[in-house]
């Protein structure tokens, strides 16, 4: 018996470790920026988002589309 391995009970084996939605504060943590500049980018249409009733989150693929339109324009300025 390995004592060392987590036990995995069948509710933690049916959650997926990649989120479907990220919270609009684990979106600004990821492009380390503020939550109040998140917001600002997501009321812009800057960075795309869903609402869930009262809630607002961000799809993970929106963080990366969101770069590379920032990337694009930077180029293009250059």
């Amino acid at each position: 018996m390995n004592t060392l391995a987590p036990e995995v009970t069948p509710e933690a084996a049916d959650v997926d470790p990649a989120p479907l939605l990220l919270t609009v504060e684990e979106a600004a943590r990821r492009l380390r920026i503020g939550r109040t500049l998140c917001y600002s980018l997501i009321r812009s249409g800057d960075l795309e988002s869903v609402t869930i009733g009262s809630l607002r989150r961000v799809p993970p693929e929106a963080i990366p589309a969101f770069v590379a339109r920032l990337r694009k324009s930077n180029s293009a300025a250059a």
